[in-house]
């Protein structure tokens, strides 16, 4: 069978991923290759053959931080056609907890550290990972104000009790 696709133009997969500590600290990588050669960005890379996104995330911030780390979930897809000046790379977003390693960089990351809220500002950032950042470090603040799904919906039910009498009618 003919591949349709041979000899059409298609974006490339690429990971990254936002480690967090229990302080609240953020893992990021200096980059040591252009292109932004110098600046801050996710640990994260090309995605390879056969591999799923989740193992290329891990493998891909342990080569550049030497931080073993425990995929938990997806947090966003980020497919606008000019964030990475190469071509057009569809970066899979996923949130990480360290189980291991101290950082320090490896591979094309000249450096690998860990930052406050605070520090994150005053950052000069690689593609558009300070966006990537700032949305998501909002939205898992927003989540963890609000109460866990289970406790709003024991809350909205009437107690055992009152179960039982609207049961009996």
């Amino acid at each position: 069978m003919k591949d349709p696709y041979r000899n059409k133009k298609l974006p490339r997969l690429t990971v990254d991923t936002l480690v967090r500590d229990r302080k609240g600290r953020v893992l990021l990588v200096r980059r040591g290759r252009p292109p932004f050669k110098g600046r801050w960005g996710l640990p994260g890379g090309f995605c390879e053959w056969k591999e799923t996104t989740e193992d290329c995330a891990a493998r891909e911030t342990l080569e550049e931080t030497r931080v073993r780390v425990k995929i938990r979930r997806l947090l966003g897809v980020y497919s606008k056609p000019d964030r990475d000046p190469r071509g057009h790379n569809v970066t899979v977003l996923y949130e990480a907890r360290p189980v291991g390693g101290k950082a320090q960089g490896g591979d094309d990351a000249a450096e690998a550290r860990w930052f406050t809220p605070t520090e994150l500002k005053k950052l000069s950032y690689a593609f558009d990972h300070a966006k990537i950042i700032r949305e998501q470090l909002a939205r898992l603040t927003r989540a963890a104000r609000r109460p866990a799904r289970s406790a709003r919906r024991r809350a909205a039910l009437p107690s055992r009790r009152g179960r039982r009498a609207v049961a009996r009618g």
